[in-house]
């Protein structure tokens, strides 16, 4: 079909003709989309979508994501049509596959800076929410896909970014839905390493989030298991949560971290973790291992405590990483008493 065919069947075809135009625009040029958004293609298209149809549902929502796709723009256009309140409808439908592309649609409406308070004020931060748990609250867990929780993941985080929003995030109980989903997936999965990045990202930003986080019964005890079973990302995440929850209280929380077991996992991090995860945790070492000195002395606890650990291990290998692991747990236990 030709770019005006495509005009004409949105606007004045019947409904098998607007499917199949639909269908059309994910098959164009970027440029004949811009082309089709200049038309004012986006208004038919979100009409389409209060169809009962699931078909012309589906096929509008291809060609909503394939204009927006890599057009801040069209995002906005999108958002301005009138779509937001129909996406938050078909994230309630029995339909897996148009549940999965309206939570895609709002992933990439919410990656416009534009479109975040209003998807925000709109509602979408408890459905999403909602969504997360879904496992844990319906009967039927068959309706959300892993890609749907992965996108639903990416949306709160994309409207985590604006400080006006976090709020209303820790509000809705963002904290324990994220935590819920931490305590029953596989640690090492993408979808708790994205978890646990928007955790991350929650809690050094809102003190009631680092606060909730902390005082929830298993946090810590999770946050310590994903240090030693996560992804090396996992990992960098909860080690940086947990020194943002000793950091805020370390009198509070220093024992309750160190009695959860944390220092093989932690040690072992400050070895072959990522660059950003090794710094974390040789900060959280620090903090667990001295009583007195986090002033001054620090930089210099920190870095003898580092060079030790190291030498240890690149002079003795893998029987000495267990020996390593002793000391310092003894050292720190002796420190906590």
């Amino acid at each position: 079909m030709e770019e005006m065919e495509v005009v004409e069947a949105l606007f004045h075809g019947d409904k098998e003709a607007q499917i199949q135009a639909a269908t059309e625009i994910g098959k164009l040029s970027s440029k004949q989309k811009h082309k089709l958004a200049e038309k004012g293609v986006i208004s038919p298209l979100v009409v389409m979508l209060h169809s009962q149809d699931y078909e012309a549902i589906e096929a509008a929502l291809l060609a909503l994501l394939s204009l927006a796709f890599g057009s801040e723009r069209n995002k906005v256009r999108i958002a301005k049509s009138g779509a937001l309140p129909v996406l938050l409808n078909l994230l309630q439908c029995q339909r897996e596959s148009l549940m999965d592309l309206a939570i895609a649609a709002l992933m990439i409406l919410s990656s416009c800076a534009a479109n975040k308070l209003a998807i925000a004020s709109s509602g979408a931060i408890q459905l999403l929410l909602e969504i997360l748990n879904i496992d844990y609250t319906h009967e039927n867990i068959n309706n959300i896909s892993m890609q749907a929780k992965l996108d639903t993941i990416s949306t709160l985080h994309n409207l985590s970014t604006s400080p006006h929003i976090t709020p209303s995030m820790v509000s809705s109980n963002v904290v324990v839905s994220l935590l819920q989903l931490i305590y029953g997936t596989d640690k090492s999965s993408k979808l708790v390493e994205k978890a646990m990045a928007l955790l991350e990202k929650i809690v050094s930003s809102s003190e009631i989030a680092l606060q909730e986080t902390a005082g929830t019964g298993g946090a810590i005890q999770a946050l310590v298991e994903t240090i030693e079973e996560g992804s090396p990302q996992c990992k960098e995440h909860a080690v940086g949560i947990l020194l943002l929850i000793c950091q805020s209280s370390r009198d509070t929380y220093r024992g309750l971290i160190l009695r959860e077991g944390v220092m093989p996992g932690l040690l072992q991090v400050s070895v072959d973790g990522t660059w950003r995860a090794k710094e974390l945790a040789q900060d959280l070492l620090l903090l667990l291992r001295d009583c007195s000195s986090c002033g001054a002395r620090s930089k210099q606890l920190k870095n003898e405590l580092v060079e030790q650990i190291m030498e240890e291990i690149d002079t003795g290998g893998e029987k000495v990483v267990g020996k390593a692991l002793r000391l310092v747990e003894e050292m720190i236990e002796k420190l906590s008493t």
